[in-house]
């Protein structure tokens, strides 16, 4: 391909895309694949010119501004060496120490900024052993090129599965609630109907308020620092059995993100009232992100990009602002009341279409203001709330990169100013919640125990029913 056509292939950047790599965010994603044998970094190059660059254009792109001050994806030359990093640690026969140099290289690269005038990304190997793998690949992408599940489909383009490569891999399912609404008649929907518009019109004006005046009490999870998303972070991981929240989830009759949101919410009041009492009544928020694409499982890359397919590549995403129930006494005796407190409260918010009223106003923003000023509202919606939570699903199979198989997947986001963000990922039998908080600030360890013995707890209650109870 020759210089002339380098210059000539632009396409605009989308305005989230825009929002994300702002003079106020300036947000990735990075994903962890968990490698089973050591990794043989001779295949890297290789396999990013021939699989990881074809995926996208933007992969081979940086953003520029036009003459008349829009900006563009400009095609440029991919130096596919300059964009991998090979970490040296002291040598050592300990895993725990290959852990803690581990940690600390990942906390670095949380926080540093790729270079603007290469494409967004970069690949960093980590060829060390630690607790949980042989060796680790890290993807660290902009989120200017695409949101969590636009790049989880493009990373999963690159992988195949472990026990037949010609077979595409699977996802768990997801049954949408819409499906059976649709089925009713004109006469019975109009209550729901009803209903959800006045629903939808209170959250689009709280969420308004929220963003604007209300701020979230200071807590052991929300400092109230300034200038937090520039300041390290460190990671931690837990596992669980999917097997397990599904029993849970059988026994209450709710979903699965019902349990996960529901345990999350009990861990971070377990922990709040471990680091302060007082703090188990304090107004806090939790931001959960959505996708909004209508689809219920992973497009492939090409139908991702064809402009006429429901699941679009790029940011579609939107947010929902949920308040976390507070540790009375009633809870403390039946933890189960977060699961079902948490179905209650997204129930109702996703019936509700103030997301997409949002989404129409921070567009409407963005044509009378400009990007930056939506990516300051952005923030100050990150900022006054208390942590953050997203989830994606991977597939069932185990898979394989290069003939490497994967023994464990999550990802996390940066770039905002919020001091705890959880994100939640399956994969086979497994969910992957991580944890990223403000290093310093929050005692991961003990937040960490405190999540998993919400966990504990509520298992035990949910299989000491007998029968599927009827809260709704």
């Amino acid at each position: 391909m020759d210089q002339q056509f380098y210059e000539e292939v632009q396409e605009p950047v989308s305005p989230p895309g825009q929002y994300f790599n702002s003079s106020v965010i300036c947000s990735y994603v990075f994903g962890f694949l968990e490698m089973a044998v050591p990794i043989d970094d001779s295949q890297t190059i290789p396999l990013l010119k021939d699989v990881f660059l074809p995926i996208n254009p933007r992969f081979s792109s940086i953003m520029v501004r036009d003459q008349d001050g829009r900006m563009k994806w400009k095609r440029v030359q991919v130096k596919p060496e300059e964009h991998v990093k090979v970490p040296k640690f002291p040598e050592c026969n300990s895993p725990e120490l290959y852990d803690q140099y581990f940690g600390d290289y990942v906390t670095r690269i949380l926080t540093e900024r790729t270079p603007q005038n290469k494409p967004l990304w970069e690949i960093h190997i980590i060829n060390y052993p630690t607790s949980n793998a042989a060796g680790t690949l890290i993807f660290k992408l902009h989120h200017a090129l695409g949101d969590g599940y636009s790049l989880m489909g493009a990373l999963l383009s690159c992988l195949q599965r472990s026990d037949d490569p010609s077979l595409p891999l699977t996802f768990p399912s997801r049954t949408s609630s819409n499906s059976q609404q649709a089925k009713k008649s004109m006469f019975k929907k109009l209550p729901s109907f009803i209903s959800s518009f006045f629903n939808s019109m209170s959250d689009f004006g709280s969420s308004l308020i929220k963003t604007r005046m209300i701020v979230d009490d200071k807590t052991p999870i929300r400092s109230g620092y300034e200038g937090t998303e520039s300041m390290p972070f460190t990671l931690s991981n837990i596992s669980l059995s999917i097997d397990n929240i599904k029993a849970i989830k059988s026994k209450l009759g709710v979903t699965i993100n019902d349990v996960i949101t529901g345990l999350i919410f009990y861990g971070i009041r377990l922990y709040m009232q471990e680091i302060d009492r007082m703090a188990r009544k304090a107004n806090s928020t939790c931001v959960v992100m959505l996708n909004t694409r209508n689809v219920r499982g992973y497009q492939s890359v090409k139908e991702m990009q064809k402009s006429k397919v429901k699941g679009l590549w790029g940011n579609k995403i939107s947010f929902l602002q949920v308040p976390i129930p507070k540790l009375g006494q009633s809870k403390i005796s039946n933890p189960l009341e977060f699961i079902w407190n948490a179905r209650k409260q997204i129930k109702k918010k996703r019936r509700s279409f103030s997301v997409y009223l949002i989404g129409l106003l921070l567009d409407l923003e963005m044509k009378i203001r400009g990007p930056e000023a939506v990516a300051k509202i952005i923030y100050k919606t990150l900022r006054n709330s208390s942590v953050v939570i997203s989830n994606l699903f991977g597939p069932m199979e185990q898979m394989t990169l290069a003939n490497h198989p994967i023994s464990g997947l999550y990802f996390t986001m940066t770039g905002g100013p919020e001091n705890v963000d959880i994100t939640i990922m399956s994969y086979v039998k497994v969910i992957r919640i991580t944890l990223r908080t403000l290093k310093g600030f929050v005692d991961e360890q003990k937040f960490k125990f405190c999540i998993e013995k919400a966990y504990d707890v509520m298992f035990k209650a949910a299989m000491e029913i007998s029968e599927t109870p009827n809260k709704n």
